[in-house]
């Protein structure tokens, strides 16, 4: 394709989010491909900064995943090891070049970088193509109530779950109505041909990006179409407790239920479920097995948003 088209905008916040913007990223090369990443998880601890989300794209991009599929390749865990033999309360288990990231993020960020700023330096430095933007500057963090108390993501990913899976009763995105965009997200948006929500949780993991106004307002003014590509993949989650969470929301886990999360923001939808009612369905394999796996999603769901007509200037 050529590179005189507009960019390619992937919205992601987990391991689905990320595969399929490296899957694109074989599709439109790194000049055309902008990732805008969900913040909410971030955490500051052992004296750093975790942004996991950005990170898990930034190494996803730059070839050095793991094979679990969101740490680092090769990374040891030498300095939690310490800190336990030490008589700490290691529950955020992190490893040592993945701590170094953390401890360089949080030395810019004290020394007034900007996240977007440190995110970019970060990927250059690791050797990520294409761009990795933070889908703010300012701190969202989401919160979550279960079992009678108010969980960090972090702490409810890594510690509630494994006590079993408590009802989600609340969640909250805080700081995401003040926290704005940035000038990046809003020049990769407003030049885009196509802008896809990734098969992350919509309600976690994308829904803090869609829980800034001005973020939301910019998807709903886009020219170029937005499709959402299903987490559901043969009837049931492959990863994390997505299920639980659109429960929440009061929609069942399919393509359907995500289809009504999003009402509003997309134009279509990619799952491998039938033709939806009331909205442009691409019905497809969504397993991303392999980077065949991943580019043909990605081909696939490209080719079916530029055969979608155009918007209509601010219909949405």
């Amino acid at each position: 394709m050529s590179d005189t088209k507009g960019k390619v905008v992937i919205l992601a916040g987990g391991t689905g989010g990320a595969k399929l913007a490296r899957g694109m990223l074989d599709v439109v090369g790194p000049g055309r491909l902008a990732v805008i990443a969900n913040t909410g998880d971030d955490t500051e601890i052992y004296g750093a900064h975790v942004s996991p989300d950005p990170d898990l794209v930034t190494f996803w991009l730059a070839d050095r995943i793991d094979e679990r599929g969101w740490g680092l390749d090769g990374d040891s865990f030498n300095a939690m090891a310490m800190l336990r033999e030490l008589g700490e309360d290691v529950w955020f288990n992190l490893g040592d070049r993945d701590l170094g990231i953390a401890i360089k993020r949080a030395r810019a960020l004290a020394g007034g970088e900007r996240p977007t700023e440190i995110q970019a330096m970060l990927a250059a430095r690791l050797g990520a193509r294409g761009l990795v933007l933070p889908m703010s500057d300012r701190p969202v963090r989401t919160r979550i109530s279960a079992a009678g108390r108010w969980w960090t993501l972090q702490e409810f990913m890594i510690r509630a779950l494994t006590q079993g899976e408590p009802a989600v009763e609340d969640v909250r995105f805080s700081g995401a109505r003040s926290a704005g965009t940035t000038p990046e997200v809003l020049a990769a948006i407003a030049h885009a041909e196509a802008i896809v929500i990734g098969p992350s949780n919509p309600v976690i993991s994308i829904g803090p990006i869609l829980a800034i106004p001005e973020l939301r307002a910019a998807l709903r003014e886009a020219p170029a179409p937005v499709v959402a590509v299903s987490p559901i993949v043969g009837g049931s989650i492959l990863k994390g407790p997505t299920a639980a969470f659109m429960r929440h929301r009061g929609v069942e886990p399919t393509a359907s239920g995500l289809a009504s999360l999003y009402d509003g923001l997309i134009d279509a939808i990619v799952a491998d479920e039938p033709a939806l009612s009331g909205i442009p369905t691409l019905r497809t394999d969504l397993l991303m097995d392999g980077p065949s796996g991943r580019t043909r999603l990605a081909a696939e769901t490209l080719a079916f948003a530029l055969s979608l007509p155009p918007r209509p200037p601010q219909s949405r």
